[in-house]
């Protein structure tokens, strides 16, 4: 029987070994590939060498604001030290409640098959956790008197003729604010979000603490309701007759996501306990209204500019849609002593706003027999210090009428024909008092701006901005303390009534004598926002942690606001509105 040799036995033993060792090489290599697979899976390396060689200085920071959707979005910023107090900052591809998979959008028709896409909110209020406050589409009633309370009668002429000073001329004037006709803004500067302008940098710290508390929770939007609008023709729809829904959607914007608000306008900021009346949006009748699409309105508007001219309540309008808009772009302020205007670069869109308090040509420079201290008030002349920027502007918003219960005196072709808080009683009968004056002054500007040559764009009215000084004046007793949602019925201001009657008066004897093809529009907004006690700042109009806020031991109300609208508030469905008008106009709908 052959052994093998011990020569053989161990040349195999070798190979046996070798074997082995390259088995469990592979196994270990196959072992290491996994796991390190696993570890850059999860733990990318360029992420983590890009931190350990630049530094965390060179990343960017995720910094989250509350917005009005009840979304976080998030802005890129540095976080080191601001540069010269300003800080710039990135909006990061912002969602919009469009976008977000767990909101699905109903279309919604506006007419004509055409569609717009809304976001979920109930606006026919089938929901348990949506109430509704109709709006009656009849007749005023409580009409004010024209003869009873002006003591006037109408000539052929149209003048109104007075025995004495009217009635109405001694209502008091609004409260003014000293800063509206000082206004300096930096040229090239860039506000970022959170930073406050340079007006207001000394209370910035007061706001932020004051405002803290003001973000809305969370709340998911109620299902979109089922019962869809009536087709009719969005050129026709009428906007301005419908009711107030609650949105439980929430404002556009929150206090403390827009920098540029009027302290004043601050309500959360300034304390004010309630925070409902930021939560209604207007349903018209025939149509709805759409959320206001900021990147929409940015798009429509491209390359174009939007103007805001009038009163501090055009500047309350023009600072919610600059709230609006910054929500999605932080524009840069390019404003001058004459004007202020942002640019949104994304767009080549420009918002600007000049103050302009009658609309018309006054001045207080001597005048015959008016003495000085007394505003002279051209009727008949357009304000030249807009006038002369007309053609730069694509849209045109105007607002005007407080003014006309300051004390003043009228002129027309060169003779003193009336005033406001003056006449003296050597002059004879007044031929036109403040409410005259004011449709004259519509009549002239909106004529004015139908006829000029290099004008051809789109000049809408907003009408008369509604108080709701109830008891009273503003100076004495008025007030709209504790009002906390839409009323159910207006209580009528006389005053206001018949202001925006005039003003009505004007627009349409401008549109009569306009030119073929000028685009003038009403914005029609008095009646719907006399619903909307509630959505002024009352007494919460400033970061006073000692302002009277409740009723005196003798029943007196506390100071108060009741003429500017809080932001986020009511307000901000006027912008609403006014992008439906942009929409209809350059779309041709």
């Amino acid at each position: 029987m052959a052994i093998s040799s011990p020569k053989s036995h161990s040349g195999v033993m070798a190979i046996l070994r070798s074997l082995s060792s390259m088995a469990v090489s592979v196994g270990a290599l196959a072992l290491f590939l996994v796991v390190a697979s696993l570890i850059l899976v999860s733990y990318p390396v360029g992420l983590s060498l890009r931190g350990y060689l630049l530094g965390e200085d060179h990343l960017s920071k995720a910094v989250p604001i509350a917005l009005s959707d009840n979304l976080t979005k998030l802005l890129t910023s540095p976080p080191g030290p601001l540069q010269n107090g300003q800080q710039d900052m990135v909006i990061k591809q912002p969602l919009s409640r469009h976008e977000m998979p767990d909101n699905p959008e109903v279309p919604t028709t506006l007419s004509s098959g055409r569609t717009v896409e809304m976001g979920a909110a109930n606006s026919s209020g089938s929901s348990d956790s949506t109430d509704i406050v109709e709006l009656s589409s009849s007749s005023p009633s409580g009409t004010f008197d024209h003869s009873g309370n002006t003591n006037a009668g109408n000539s052929d002429d149209g003048s109104v003729s007075t025995n004495s000073t009217s009635t109405l001329a001694t209502v008091p004037s609004v409260p003014s604010e000293s800063s509206e006709k000082a206004i300096s803004a930096s040229s090239n500067s860039t506000l970022g979000v959170g930073t406050l302008p340079s007006a207001s940098s000394d209370t910035a710290e007061k706001v932020d603490s004051a405002s803290s508390n003001s973000t809305p929770a969370v709340v998911t939007p109620p299902p979109a309701s089922s019962d869809h609008a009536k087709k009719v023709n969005p050129g026709s729809c009428d906007l301005y007759h419908g009711k107030w829904i609650y949105d439980a959607a929430g404002p556009l914007y929150t206090n403390n996501s827009c920098p540029i608000i009027t302290q004043m306008q601050n309500c959360q900021g300034n304390g004010r306990p309630d925070k409902d009346y930021e939560n209604w949006r207007w349903k018209p009748e025939q149509c709805d209204l759409p959320r206001f699409d900021a990147r929409k309105f940015l798009e429509l508007m491209r390359g174009k500019t939007l103007a805001f001219i009038g009163d501090s309540v055009a500047r309350n309008q023009m600072e919610s849609m600059m709230c609006i808009l910054w929500q999605v772009e932080v524009p840069k302020n390019r404003g001058n002593r004459r004007m202020q205007r942002w640019y949104f670069r994304s767009t080549s869109t420009s918002i600007v706003r000049i103050w302009s308090s009658w609309l018309v040509h006054s001045t207080p420079e001597p005048f015959q027999s008016i003495p000085e201290g007394v505003t002279k008030v051209h009727l008949d002349i357009p304000d030249e210090t807009f006038m002369e920027f007309l053609p730069r502007f694509d849209v045109l918003v105007l607002s005007s009428g407080h003014w006309f219960a300051k004390q003043s005196a009228y002129i027309l072709n060169n003779t003193i024909v009336g005033g406001q808080l003056w006449w003296p009683k050597g002059m004879g009968k007044m031929k036109i008092n403040n409410i005259e004056a004011f449709g004259i002054s519509v009549e002239t500007i909106m004529t004015a701006i139908a006829s000029h040559p290099n004008f051809t764009n789109l000049a809408i009215v907003r009408s008369f901005s509604p108080d709701h000084y109830e008891g009273g004046a503003w100076n004495t007793g008025g007030s709209c303390t504790g009002k906390v949602r839409p009323v159910t019925e207006v209580v009528r201001n006389g005053f206001t009534s018949i202001m925006h009657e005039k003003q009505v008066t004007g627009f349409e004897r401008a549109v009569k004598k306009a030119r073929k093809g000028a685009k003038l529009r009403l914005m029609d907004i008095t009646e719907p926002f006399g619903y909307r006690a509630d959505g002024h700042p009352g007494p919460y109009r400033s970061l006073d942690p000692n302002k009277l806020t409740k009723r005196g031991p003798n029943g007196e109300p506390p100071p108060q606001d009741c003429l500017h609208w809080c932001m986020p508030g009511p307000i901000d469905t006027w912008n609403e509105i006014l992008l439906e008008i942009i929409r209809r106009d350059f779309e041709g709908a």
